[in-house]
């Protein structure tokens, strides 16, 4: 009977992951996370709902899950924990994200978080740890940002973490670090305020460290000329530091000026990992914000492309109405939307604040828009194939699973279109402009009266009562589909043969008709996948369901459009005055009716 009962009660868990459990029915997530809480000091009991009992984490404090039940993210930032950070943490397998900053946790830095496989995020900083940075970290090939700043590590730096290509960024600075700086594979990274360390190119310096003098007898007729020297020496050197700190305050007073003749701004330091700008820097890497260098312009702000001193391409977008918000809550926006990390996400690079001007530094996107791929009439570029457009629809949707799903906090995007979605070299989907809605709202809540977006993408919830949500997203990258498969804009779809109107109700009376291949873009000449095309549209139309709560969330959207779960007709009745044409579902009930409106093509926002 006790062994049916245990069985009972980890059942949720068996059915999530066979992997989860050990032959006695431990959950060995829980057991880690319980050892993690037993070495720390929670002072403000922050980890009090972390229970051994307990089947399932991902109900805890400060823990994330995946749906399938793993521990995906430990976010305990600022929390005033103490005490040590347990080896157990290495088996968490499935962690990606583990954010411990800003805290006072003592003790080395556990050699298992080599066994992290899958970890992206990683920082530590700010805390109190000693010892050696473990090896072990350049076993994560995975991780994209790792920041260890403003502890007490000493030793070398670790060749296998200097060798890891895959990091954005990499900061070590402010221990005590001693030897060489071996040649670091970060896109960017900071060693500075480690006195010990010295280029690699004067190796030789840091083995051949100065020894103590011994001690030795003098004559005091010795210890008078010894005295006499080092007085001679230490007035040398006092009137040396002097003349090193009126250069100082002179070149200090030169930048102060300068820097106040632009706006009185603070010159450049770091926020986290973004990097912020003068606004003299941005000046110049934008030639003085030349039309020329314009690459878009919207609701947001205007986007212009520039250089920097570096030689680094990037798009900055100099936002409208910079006193919408003030510094403070600008800077912690700033920061929560450089801390959304994921390969269909555009990367945050840096910022620039002042009085007058607030404008967010990106990377460039060579490839520009899905928008201007598939309208721009005078674009030389070749146009996307079907393959392209299929896989920039499942990237897309990757990225907004993160950020409505993955991401703590969630972020809704508000404005899902084509011209919001760039593509990298590769063309790769990069989801831009997520987190702007929220950073020029007046108000903290998602529920605002100022309307964010574009006519034809915007959700009639949303409309209609400036209610957004993650479904209102899901209405959005509908469109985004439609617009992959037609080419054509949500509102009034151009050269082809239709009424004056949305494209949805286009779509919909095509589909009613079994007539999907007149959908097609006429660029693509043929060149498509009729089962994909079905699959596509059926998943596009659940999305736009006016009804918000029949809409799927977006991991439903990605497992469809991968493949993974069929979009199948509905087998329940549904009424024809509710609902026309032919419902699909993904072995849920969701329903789509053809209620629409035909307005004119208003821009509201424009692309990054």
């Amino acid at each position: 009977m006790e062994q049916l009962k245990l069985l009972l009660l980890f059942l949720p868990l068996i059915r999530a992951s066979d992997n989860l459990l050990s032959p006695k029915g431990v959950n060995y997530e829980v057991a880690a996370l319980m050892s993690v809480k037993s070495k720390l000091r929670d002072y403000f009991r922050v980890l009090d709902g972390w229970d051994i009992n307990s089947v399932d984490p991902c109900t805890w404090n400060l823990v994330g899950c995946s749906p399938d039940g793993f521990v995906m993210s430990l976010e305990m930032a600022s929390k005033g924990l103490a005490g040590e950070l347990s080896p157990s943490i290495g088996n968490l397998s499935h962690l990606q994200t583990m954010l411990l900053q800003n805290n006072e946790i003592s003790g080395t830095v556990p050699f298992e978080i080599g066994n992290l496989r899958e970890l992206q995020t990683l920082d530590l900083s700010r805390n109190q740890f000693i010892g050696q940075i473990p090896s072990s970290l350049g076993f994560l090939t995975r991780l994209t940002y790792l920041r260890l700043s403003k502890n007490n590590l000493t030793g070398h730096i670790p060749l296998p973490v200097a060798n890891l290509r895959g990091l954005s960024f990499l900061d070590l600075s402010f221990n005590n670090l001693t030897g060489p700086i071996p040649a670091i594979q970060a896109k960017d990274y900071s060693v500075a305020g480690n006195v010990f360390l010295c280029a690699s190119a004067l190796m030789h310096g840091c083995v051949d460290m100065p020894k103590p003098v011994k001690q030795t007898n003098f004559s005091p007729k010795a210890n008078n000329h010894q005295l006499v020297v080092a007085i001679a020496v230490s007035i040398s050197c006092a009137l040396v530091v002097s003349v090193l700190l009126v250069i100082c305050l002179l070149y200090w007073c030169k930048w102060h000026f300068r820097c106040d003749s632009y706006e009185q701004q603070q010159c450049e330091f770091d926020i986290g990992h973004l990097q912020r700008f003068t606004f003299r820097e941005i000046q110049v890497a934008t030639d003085n914000f030349d039309p020329k260098n314009i690459l878009g312009q919207g609701g947001f702000g205007v986007v212009y492309k520039g250089r920097l001193r570096n030689g680094i391409t990037v798009a900055v977008k100099r936002l409208k109405d910079p006193n919408f918000t003030g510094e403070v809550q600008f800077q912690t926006e700033v920061e929560m939307i450089g801390l959304a990390l994921h390969r269909n996400l555009l990367r945050l690079y840096g910022f620039c604040m002042t009085s007058q001007e607030r404008l967010l530094v990106y990377p460039y996107m060579p490839n520009g828009s899905v928008a201007d791929r598939l309208r721009d009439p005078i674009s030389e570029k070749p146009t996307l194939d079907w393959s392209k457009r299929m896989r920039i629809a499942i990237g897309a949707a990757r990225g907004f699973l993160y950020l409505h799903e993955q991401c703590n906090p969630k972020i809704i995007h508000r404005d899902v279109k084509a011209a919001n979605i760039l593509l990298d070299e590769s063309f790769e989907a990069v989801v831009g402009d997520f987190g702007l809605a929220k950073l020029l709202d007046r108000r903290d809540s998602h529920v605002t009266t100022a309307v964010r977006g574009t006519v034809g993408h915007i959700a009639p919830e949303y409309l209609s009562t400036g209610q957004s949500s993650e479904k209102t997203d899901v209405f959005g990258f509908g469109i985004l589909l439609l617009e992959l498969v037609t080419g054509q804009k949500a509102v009034d779809a151009g050269n082809v043969p239709v009424q004056r109107g949305m494209i949805l109700e286009w779509v919909r009376n095509l589909e009613k008709e079994k007539r999907l291949s007149e959908l097609v873009d006429r660029d693509l000449k043929g060149g498509y996948d009729a089962t994909e095309l079905e699959k596509v549209v059926a998943v596009a139309l659940l999305c736009t369901q006016s009804h918000a709560s029949r809409r799927p969330k977006m991991s439903e959207v990605v497992k469809a459009l991968e493949g993974e779960v069929t979009v199948v007709e509905r087998v329940e009745e549904i009424p024809e005055e509710i609902v026309n044409g032919r419902p699909y579902t993904f072995s849920r009930s969701y329903g789509h009716d053809e209620s629409s409106f035909i307005i004119e093509a208003i821009e509201l926002s424009g692309p990054r």
